[in-house]
């Protein structure tokens, strides 16, 4: 068997995050920056979907839909978007993302 070693390269990519919480009647509010990875993301061409499920919460489960060249990709917070290198996007938890690449100085 032979073995392979990934070549360096550098990508772009965004963390989907809580980055307000505000307190409300029911606990506390979080806001997303949902808008700047949709606009990350659009400015290619790509649409993404922002979406809710019930998770016992009043505000639910806030997620990202991606479309991926393997299909339609979920992205929970926490994750980060990433741009491959023919410009397609895909989610990736946070434990790989660390493992896999480092920030780059410009």
């Amino acid at each position: 068997m032979m073995k392979f070693r990934k070549k360096p390269v550098v990508i772009e990519a965004m963390q989907f995050k809580v980055i307000k919480e505000i307190p409300c009647k029911y606990g506390i509010h979080k806001e997303y920056n949902d808008f700047e990875i949709i606009d990350f993301v659009s400015a290619h061409n790509q649409f993404v979907r922002v979406g809710t499920e019930p998770n016992g919460e009043p505000e639910g489960l806030t997620f990202i839909e991606i479309p991926t060249l393997e299909g339609t990709m979920r992205a929970d917070v926490g994750d980060w978007i990433i741009k491959g290198v023919g410009n397609e996007f895909y989610p990736c938890k946070p434990d790989i993302f660390e493992q896999t690449y480092e920030p780059v100085e410009e």
